[in-house]
Order: structure tokens, then C-alpha cells, then sequence
């Protein structure tokens, strides 16, 4: 199924690709989502970072910071699976991409 939010995206993700650069670390305050969801969150947490996108350019540490009213406005795109962000007036390009998971568990051993 998938995301209709990129909250939700962002949720499933184990790494993320910023503007054609691939981001394994990345944070998502889920302690504000929690105060969100319990209605606890304060008047100003549409201005509070959301999300944080740590990223190594050949040299160069990047960092990426976006509000939750970012987060809450990004519009995904159907052509190439992407999600548009706009931070401090510059979009940006966003793709989640979830790690595919098996066991070790060999089930031929069990009799």
C-alpha cells in the first residue's frame, strides 16, 4: 500500500535520496509526531524541525532541516515516485526507499 503522506513515507523509509543524493541517516522527530497525534503538541509545532537529512557530498557534510508544516506540504509525484519540499524557499527532491528484510532462519532444517 502506498503512503499517503510523506510523514507516513517517511516512516517505512531506511534511506532517503535529497536532490540525486542518497542519505542513509536521517531523523524524524517522532517524539513530535507523538505530541501531534495526542493533541498535546504546542501552536508553534508547524515551525519546529521535523526532519533532519544527513548526507556526505565528496567532501562536504550536507544537512538538510525541514519544518513539520514542510513535511505536511509536500506534494508527491506520481512520474517518478518522488516527494516536492520546499524549505527556506528552495525545493528540494525527496525519495524513501525501504530496505527489503529476511531471516536467516533456514526452514529446510526443520524436520
Amino acid at each position: 500500500m502506498k503512503p499517503t503522506s510523506l510523514i507516513e513515507a517517511l516512516q517505512d523509509a531506511d534511506m532517503l535520496e535529497i536532490d540525486g543524493l542518497y542519505a542513509w541517516q536521517f531523523d524524524l522527530d517522532t517524539e513530535l509526531l507523538a505530541q501531534i497525534s495526542a493533541g498535546t503538541a504546542g501552536s508553534d509545532s508547524s515551525a519546529k524541525p521535523l526532519l533532519q537529512v544527513h548526507c556526505i557530498d565528496g567532501r562536504e557534510r550536507r544537512l538538510w532541516k525541514f519544518s513539520l508544516a514542510s513535511v505536511q506540504a509536500a506534494r508527491h509525484s506520481e512520474e517518478d515516485d518522488s516527494w516536492h519540499l520546499e524549505s527556506d524557499g528552495v525545493s528540494h527532491g525527496l525519495k524513501c526507499f525501504a530496505a527489503f528484510r529476511g531471516d536467516n532462519d533456514d526452514d529446510e532444517d526443520e524436520a
